[in-house]
């Protein structure tokens, strides 16, 4: 693929998010416009770290190539099917943790929602990396992550009372399931890591670092 393709597919992804940034989506349709912008924000994340070499795209989104396909033809109609090279890579191989991840997600997807598996499996996959989770999505915050998790995982997200960050919560609901607490205070109030819990998640989007010339780490 040329350079002028990457440049147009990674435009055509930003200019996905930047529609929705400035409510030009059809106000009819604003389910599915966040959809399209949540999958944007992903996408355009992992053709930046396809084209750096640091991950293909099933390894960055852990979808295999058919819902890369899908994907594309439902949401991105206009960016190229062969885009990310699909007849080149192999279907991601989800090790122990992301597949308890996967499963807590898909256990609680909304019902009959194609759009919440796929989502299930990319917050899994995301799920293992350092940063925030809303900044590993692409995400412009984290209030985006919240109305993600509300939309696709309802029941889920409503166990979330005391707005505990998402990786922590994922692990925490994943402990209860097994019998067992993931810390030993009596109360998140008296925990020695309630910062690490419960502290605010701020910072600048990896979008935003892109765009400012900064290379993924």
């Amino acid at each position: 693929m040329s350079w002028g393709q990457d440049q147009q597919i990674g435009a055509t992804f930003a200019h996905h998010r930047g529609c929705f940034s400035t409510s030009q989506w059809p106000p009819t349709d604003q389910a599915a416009a966040f959809d399209r912008h949540a999958l944007a924000c992903v996408f355009y994340l992992a053709f930046e770290e396809a084209e750096a070499g640091k991950a293909t795209a099933t390894e960055a989104t852990g979808l295999s190539r058919a819902d890369l396909r899908d994907v594309m033809t439902r949401y991105f109609p206009a960016v190229p099917v062969n885009a990310f090279a699909l007849e080149k890579l192999t279907d991601p191989e989800p090790d122990m943790e992301e597949g308890l991840l996967r499963g807590l997600l898909i256990g609680h997807a909304r019902p009959g929602d194609p759009a919440s598996t796929l989502f299930a499996k990319i917050i899994a996959r995301r799920s293992l990396r350092n940063d925030h989770l809303w900044q590993d999505l692409g995400l412009f915050n984290r209030a985006e992550l919240s109305r993600l998790m509300a939309r696709h995982f309802p029941a889920l997200a409503a166990g979330n009372t005391k707005n505990m960050k998402w990786k922590k919560y994922f692990y925490r609901k994943l402990c209860e399931a097994e019998g067992f607490s993931l810390c030993t205070a009596p109360s998140c109030q008296e925990c020695r890591d309630f910062e690490s819990c419960f502290g605010p998640e701020e910072g600048e989007s990896h979008l935003a670092r892109i765009k400012n010339g900064f290379a993924l780490d």
